[in-house]
């Protein structure tokens, strides 16, 4: 078991990689996903090396700075919203047995995280751009982009398994041989 200073520098440091991760999402734009997403990997290998419990407790603390710190607030929900805590909550939601009912859970945990999102980018920060060309091109635009949006969540889940496998399998080992 590991000693509580070791748990708090082990989530100090996640923390600031996770901050600095979503602080370069205003350094660069186009990277407004991926970083967010690169950020919840941290959150994930967090969970492996401690427990779940204290990697909520240091989601929530860079959830918290990085609405302050990031300039790119957008990305700052996603993160908040979906990508900070679904790598930890993963970990629960793959001990469900059936296939269909885990997917379904994924599902819709994406689609309430990602909708949540799209309304408080819209609607709280002001953002309405992106909103307003939705409702003027209809259904059909809203589908795709729904069925979209899930092909690369889920591409995500799965990616999620090969990461903390070569975290376990080969980075870790690394790290250990260091001490």
């Amino acid at each position: 078991m590991h000693s509580v200073s070791y748990k708090v520098a082990l989530g100090g440091i996640i923390s600031s990689l996770c901050l600095i991760c979503m602080f370069l999402t205003g350094v660069f734009p186009v990277l407004y996903i991926t970083l967010p997403m690169i950020a919840g990997v941290l959150m994930m290998i967090m969970s492996a090396e401690i427990t779940p419990s204290w990697a909520y407790l240091t989601f929530m603390a860079t959830g918290l700075l990085a609405m302050f710190v990031t300039f790119d607030k957008e990305a700052a929900l996603l993160y908040i919203l979906l990508f900070g805590h679904y790598p930890v909550t993963k970990q629960f939601i793959d001990k469900i047995k059936p296939f269909v009912i885990r997917l379904a859970v994924k599902l819709i945990i994406f689609n309430t995280c990602i909708i949540s999102e799209f309304y408080l980018t819209a609607k709280v920060l002001g953002m309405t751009e992106f909103y307003d060309e939705i409702c003027t091109k209809g259904r059909p635009y809203v589908t795709f982009l729904l069925i979209l949006i899930n092909f690369v969540c889920l591409t995500y889940d799965y990616s999620l398994n090969g990461i903390l496998a070569l975290y376990m399998k080969r980075i870790k080992p690394v790290l250990l041989s260091n001490r």
